[in-house]
């Protein structure tokens, strides 16, 4: 059975290790191996997630099936509109992919956004990113805009922001 707890601080070297072993693969025929190597420091340092959760209030969530960590998912209550929630991170293990996790994980967000007054979940996804745009999209997400963010060192994220209606 697939359980999803939140994660403490301790446990963001779980959520580090699964970048770690997702992000070579997951962008593999998109990103340069120099872009995924420069946002996965950026992003994945311990000292990052830390930041990410205590200054920007990111909750990060646990797939687990029972002590092995499956996936995990990182949102915003309340982000950039005061009724939509970001989905900022997802990744699920390679070997976990397809056993509904990732589904999981977004409905255990929607509900705490629920609860919490917000009415969407939005999140950015690699415009070459089809399978999961796809995915996204077979969940109830659509395609809001796209936007192209630079991220410094010569490297942008050209993203397509879908968002689903959840209330």
């Amino acid at each position: 059975m697939i359980t999803i707890t939140q994660a403490n601080l301790s446990d963001l070297k779980i959520v580090r290790k699964i970048a770690l072993k997702t992000w070579p693969q997951t962008f593999a025929n998109i990103l340069t191996p120099e872009q995924i190597d420069y946002m996965l420091s950026w992003m994945y340092q311990l000292e990052a997630l830390e930041q990410q959760v205590i200054q920007k209030g990111h909750v990060f969530l646990l797939a687990q099936e029972g002590e092995k960590s499956l996936g995990f998912c990182a949102y915003e209550l309340h982000a950039k509109a005061p009724s939509k929630t970001k989905i900022h991170k997802i990744y699920i293990l390679p070997e976990a992919q397809g056993k509904g996790v990732g589904k999981k994980l977004i409905q255990v967000v929607a509900q705490i956004a629920q609860k919490n007054g917000d009415t969407h979940l939005f999140l950015n996804v690699n415009k070459y990113n089809q399978s999961a745009i796809d995915f996204y999209s077979r969940i109830g997400f659509y395609e809001d805009f796209r936007e192209v963010i630079d991220i410094g060192h010569g490297f942008v994220m050209d993203d397509v922001v879908m968002e689903m209606k959840i209330a």
